[in-house]
């Protein structure tokens, strides 16, 4: 099953509203794959997400020289950044499996670069620039469980 969801975000506060539901709606061991050019506010989304799990945002940094953070919230959350990986195997090489086995929320910046080493099911978040604040997101859900994350995100 696959599903997809559009959201208009104008301004970093709907960044993070969406954040806050996205962290209410994962469901435990969810992997989240996030898409989008630089700037485009893919570790924003992931220090809303935090913020509401109850990370203090300012520790969440993109984790572009480190590969993966690890934040201890109200849930765990895994913060991986695919954009210096040069293939797949340098990513698996990280055991993202245990991350994803793990009742943690994992969050993949620059997924599209390791999508085929990425769970089938999962929710994918694509994040495009439309100005200097706004951004068009498109959540797709691939996988039952996902399609219920999304329309608790829906309402």
């Amino acid at each position: 099953m696959q599903s997809e969801l559009q959201i208009t975000l104008p301004d970093e506060a709907a960044t993070a509203r969406l954040g806050t539901a996205l962290a209410a709606a994962l469901p435990a061991g969810s992997v989240v794959a996030l898409i989008g050019t630089l700037g485009a506010g893919k570790t924003r989304l992931v220090q809303a997400i935090a913020a509401a799990l109850g990370v203090d945002p300012a520790e969440v940094l993109s984790p572009t020289y480190v590969i993966v953070h690890e934040y201890n919230g109200q849930r765990p959350i895994y913060h991986f950044d695919a954009y210096r990986l040069k293939d797949d195997d340098e990513f698996l090489e990280l055991g993202p499996e245990e991350y994803f086995d793990s009742d943690g929320i994992t969050l993949i910046e620059w997924a599209d670069r390791v999508e085929r080493c990425l769970p089938r099911e999962r929710l994918e978040v694509r994040i495009d620039v439309t100005g200097p604040t706004t951004r068009e997101v498109y959540i797709t859900a691939h996988g039952v469980r996902y399609h219920a994350a999304m329309e608790k995100v829906r309402c």
